[in-house]
């Protein structure tokens, strides 16, 4: 690109000079905000046009980008703030700023538990999800949807059976109670409200972004409209299949345009992107994808680990700052307490009270109305919650650790206006969706193609169904986190396909291969006496059989001490350690304060 004025390729061209209907599958990082204001400026006297971003911060950057254009004429919303206009402003609704939480159903809809333990807050919950398919849905009646098909775990799917008579009049009052204004609406039931009121909008041209990622009720609202549609995303970036997104891109029939090139990263980072989509035919034929790296990246001021899930992030950060004693700071995207919370309101510290046993300490209802772990553990399993089970597990594995934890890395946390600063960015993969970082390292918490020849040969023992469209999403999930990497990629050698080719923008990572690299001993000051020579790590683990729920916190040894420092001060990190010992990290964490090696 010359500077001052951009230079188009001949495929943004293509769209720009397109007339009627069209679809536009952009891969990661190809221009297409550029595309589509080109197209908008391009379009023959100052037509009405409407730009629906994902979200509020896309939609802000899209309003000053538009306006630097000097295109007034470009009306920039977001499908929700557009519903908002329509349902709630000038209405009797108010609007809920989070859904309802499962005890408040169980106390409006008066459910009880029928006999059975924690059954009124398992059936709440599938109300809430219920309520959410429905509203995401393009369907006009509950009784049109079977909720059984959003459910895949055996225990839950035989409790919703069980209970789905209970569970589909649950969700039909929830909603007739919005619907009257007797109880405050989700952003969903507006928005389902919207597309049910079937509006017809007053533009001439409707330019539909991220559209892989919309949801049926507002492809619904979009294909109904006069207006000339120009529906862009990427087939491949859909990860919110879990709130029932469907791809637009495929639902349309529109002429499909393709934006192949990738200004953002080079060739290698490209041919990698290419390589893991190639996975996908061990799910279905899938057409292969032609990415071309245009990027000439160098820089590798901004750096950010990107994990699969909140677990996984918390886990990184928590050995990251361990591990690495010359911090200034960090940065997680978003709200940092989300990432400790679940949808639900309950809190990491309210599963510690509950394996405590502190129950006055507890305060969210639904953990408080828990005898023991393994009630929660039996609710997890019925209800499919994976916020609630990451939970425990942290819980399980820091135990009282966590208080000091969270609380270094709350300290450790910059503001938004020092971000940049920060040594380390945290995010996970869905709040890293539209952002981009120089340097990006990923957690080994995504798919590989191991496990998904492993799904397919389980299914087919199993005589079971094989999830397709769980694991297609697993794939883009994994291609949208690498695809934020402007320069250099840090991924776990699992995550990579078979000997594909390394280079110094792609660096490989692998956990056993490090600890097993020679131990550089040290001698802190305090524990000097306690010091002998270094046993080899795979010797030890070989002549280890310790369990390690018993043995977490059982006495150290002066030997177990020495290895500890040893180890510590060699490098290795509190994970590795913890296998080596057959202790929990937070037994680890512990002992090294103890030994004055950690604050």
């Amino acid at each position: 690109m010359s500077k001052g004025k951009k230079t188009l390729t001949e495929e943004q061209l293509a769209v720009i000079s397109s007339s009627g209907n069209i679809a536009i599958n952009a891969v990661a990082g190809s221009g297409k905000t550029t595309t589509i204001i080109e197209y908008a400026a391009s379009r023959p006297g100052k037509p009405s046009i409407l730009y629906l971003a994902f979200n509020r911060s896309v939609k802000i950057e899209a309003m000053r980008k538009f306006e630097e254009r000097g295109l007034s004429n470009v009306r920039v919303e977001t499908a929700h703030s557009l519903a908002f206009d329509h349902i709630v402003r000038r209405s009797a609704y108010k609007v809920r700023q989070k859904e309802y939480k499962t005890h408040e159903i169980v106390d409006m809809l008066g459910l009880t538990g029928q006999g059975e333990k924690h059954n009124e807050y398992v059936i709440a919950t599938h109300i809430i999800r219920f309520i959410s398919y429905f509203c995401n849905s393009d369907k006009k009646k509950v009784q049109e949807l079977n909720y059984l098909d959003t459910v895949t775990d055996e225990t839950a799917k035989t409790f919703v059976k069980n209970h789905y008579t209970s569970i589909e009049h649950g969700a039909r009052q929830m909603l007739a109670k919005m619907d009257k204004a007797q109880i405050e609406i989700t952003h969903d039931f507006y928005l389902k409200k919207f597309q049910l009121a079937a509006p017809q909008l007053p533009f001439h041209y409707i330019l539909f972004d991220e559209a892989q990622d919309a949801s049926a009720a507002m492809l619904d609202v979009i294909l109904k409209q006069r207006a000339i549609k120009l529906i862009v995303g990427d087939t491949h970036q859909q990860i919110y299949g879990w709130r029932h997104a469907v791809n637009s891109l495929e639902k349309t029939g529109f002429e499909t345009l393709q934006l192949s090139n990738s200004f953002r990263f080079p060739q290698e980072i490209a041919s990698l992107a290419t390589e893991i989509l190639e996975w996908k035919n061990h799910l279905q034929d899938h057409q292969s994808v032609g990415i071309t790296g245009k990027g000439s990246g160098l820089k590798s001021k901004l750096k950010a680990t990107i994990a699969r899930t909140n677990l996984g992030l918390l886990l990184n950060a928590i050995e990251f700052i361990t591990n690495n004693r010359k911090i200034s700071g960090i940065y997680f995207e978003g709200n940092f307490n989300s990432y400790t919370y679940a949808d639900e309101g309950a809190s990491l510290y309210d599963v510690l009270n509950l394996q405590n046993n502190k129950p006055d300490h507890i305060r969210d209802k639904l953990i408080s109305g828990m005898r023991s772990m393994e009630e929660l553990e039996e609710y997890i399993e019925k209800t499919e919650d994976p916020q609630l089970a990451m939970m425990v597990e942290i819980v399980k594995e820091y135990g009282d650790e966590i208080y000091d934890l969270l609380r270094k890395l709350k300290q450790l946390q910059l503001t938004d206006e020092h971000r940049d600063k920060a040594d380390m960015i945290f995010s996970t993969v869905h709040r890293a969706k539209g952002m981009e970082y120089d340097t990006v390292h990923l957690v080994n918490d995504f798919i590989s193609e191991s496990k998904i020849k492993r799904a397919k040969g389980e299914a087919a023992f199993a005589k079971q169904p094989l999830d397709k469209g769980k694991l297609n999403e697993e794939i883009n999930l994994l291609y949208v986190a690498l695809t934020r990497a402007k320069n250099t990629l840090h991924i776990p050698e699992p995550l990579v396909p078979e000997q594909f080719p390394v280079s110094p923008r792609i660096i490989l990572t692998d956990v056993k291969e490090e600890a097993a690299k020679p131990v550089k001993p040290a001698t802190p000051a305090p524990v000097k006496k306690a010091i002998r020579t270094s046993v080899d790590k795979t010797t030890y683990l070989n002549n280890q059989k310790r369990d390690q729920a018993k043995a977490a916190y059982k006495p150290w040894s002066a030997e177990e001490d020495a290895d500890l420092i040893n180890w510590y001060e060699g490098g290795s990190s509190v994970a590795e350690i913890a296998e080596l010992f057959k202790r929990t990290k937070g037994a680890i964490i512990a002992r090294l304060k103890r030994l004055s090696l950690l604050e």
